[in-house]
């Protein structure tokens, strides 16, 4: 318990001095205060205090009074009440607006050390779980989702509308593309964000196994129902249930779905009790899901309850700006992981990976790349680096060339009309971008500005 910092306020000097004597005796670092306008002073002061411990009655502020003071400092203060028996009432209706626990008059050392423990144990818990909060929410902000092609920023206007909503939504597109991580920025990035995102599988699942994981199932339900168990619809209960792989539900439980999107109402397997919960639906599939409803596959009244808002997420070879944003993404990621030296694109490399076809999408990607920050050597990642079938449909050459130049013309040509060509045919490669354009040539972004300028190329 060494460390843990305690402010304890008390109109009574003996008090004070005796529990200074116990706490401190237990390795706490004990601040006292005799009223409650010093104990707040002393709580804006800082450093933080990890428990509180006040008497409830004193003169001037008395320890509710006080309470409410500090949470509006620190939400997350553990304060703890010391009342006479005559007061408990009072203690109890002190618990009810958020105090952690009270004690009664004359103190019992061990109650208090067990009290006082438990409420520091309950602060470092919430910590813990607000910095989780704060990492995930981080982790799957819409900036994390990497890349600026115009079909990417369209996709990103729909999600910041849909996502503070209620709305059910359906997000579409191929294997690989980052249906699962829209799902979790849309949930993360709502008002739900702060409750439980839970996921399932659609196509992990056997028909029978989908429907107890999906609604739940009650004891003796089926052979192996050993006990009862709650559903991940009802886990989620005032977060959000997200459905991947949707296409592949059975027609059965595609109905019982409908009727919870309707009614908002389930039961689990083996019960006819009726339950309610307040819980969002995103969904995820990488059928059509239209060429699904015509083959009567899927049920056109949930297709039409799940696509109130309907999300396309473009393959990679549809937004191919983002290619060279998402590689070094993924560099920086490997780096990290694996606890390497960042590697650096060739030119070579970078339109390689953007002629290539990507038929499994982002993930695809993200392999290609962690294979090259594994098994590769040297600062650059080099052509012969890729796997054949890249290279050949890039229609580049993995051997080194013998310089830039292949051959000059009879008359020669100038210095400002090769930097001239350089800069054009650079920027060229990366459409556009002037960060990459820079980057690949080895000046500053300004040096780039200004060339551009001078050569007319604006």
């Amino acid at each position: 318990m060494t460390g843990k910092r305690v402010l304890i306020v008390d109109d009574s000097v003996g008090s004070l001095r005796a529990l200074r004597q116990v706490l401190g005796a237990e390795g706490y670092e004990v601040v006292t205060a005799s009223r409650g306008q010093e104990a707040l002073q002393l709580f804006e002061a800082g450093p933080p205090f990890d428990a509180v411990l006040a008497d409830l009655k004193m003169p001037g502020m008395d320890g509710l009074q006080l309470y409410r003071h500090l949470v509006s400092l620190d939400p997350m203060v553990q304060f703890i009440v010391m009342t006479a028996h005559g007061t408990i009432g009072s203690s109890v209706e002190a618990m009810k607006e958020g105090v952690y626990d009270y004690l009664v008059k004359p103190l019992n050392t061990d109650e208090l050390s067990l009290i006082l423990a438990k409420a520091i144990r309950a602060r470092q818990q919430m910590s813990e779980l607000q910095g989780l909060r704060a990492e995930v929410s981080g982790r799957y902000d819409f900036h994390n989702i990497v890349g600026q092609s115009l079909a990417l920023r369209k996709l990103f206007d729909m999600v910041k509308a849909a996502a503070p909503t209620d709305a059910t939504i359906l997000i579409t597109g191929e294997t690989g593309t980052g249906k699962e991580l829209f799902a979790k920025a849309i949930h993360f990035n709502s008002q739900r964000g702060q409750n439980t995102l839970v996921s399932i599988n659609c196509a992990a699942l056997s028909e029978s196994l989908l429907e107890a994981e999906l609604f739940g199932h009650v004891k003796g339900a089926f052979t192996g129902a050993a006990s009862s168990r709650v559903g991940r619809l009802e886990a989620a209960d005032q977060g959000t249930l997200f459905l991947d792989e949707i296409g592949q539900m059975s027609l059965s439980l595609q109905a019982k779905l409908l009727r919870f999107l309707q009614e908002r109402t389930f039961e689990p397997v083996g019960s006819s009790t009726t339950r309610t919960v307040n819980t969002r639906i995103i969904a995820a599939t990488n059928r059509d899901m239209e060429d699904e409803v015509k083959a009567q596959r899927f049920l056109p009244d949930l297709y039409y309850r799940l696509q109130v808002i309907q999300l396309t997420i473009p393959p990679l070879r549809e937004r191919k700006e983002d290619i060279p944003l998402l590689a070094m993404h993924f560099i920086k990621e490997a780096a990290a992981e694996h606890a390497q030296t960042m590697r650096e694109m060739s030119n070579e490399i970078i339109t390689a990976l953007r002629a290539y076809s990507w038929p499994g999408n982002i993930r695809e990607l993200k392999n290609t790349i962690d294979r090259l920050m594994i098994l590769g050597k040297g600062q650059k990642i080099l052509l012969n680096e890729l796997p054949p079938h890249m290279i050949e449909q890039s229609n580049l050459s993995p051997e080194p060339s013998d310089g830039l130049l292949k051959e000059l013309p009879p008359g020669g040509v100038t210095l400002k009309e090769i930097q001239r060509e350089l800069l054009y045919k650079t920027l060229q490669l990366f459409d556009g971008n002037r960060t990459f354009a820079a980057k690949a040539l080895g000046i500053s972004r300004k040096s780039l500005w200004e060339r551009i300028e001078r050569f007319g190329l604006s």
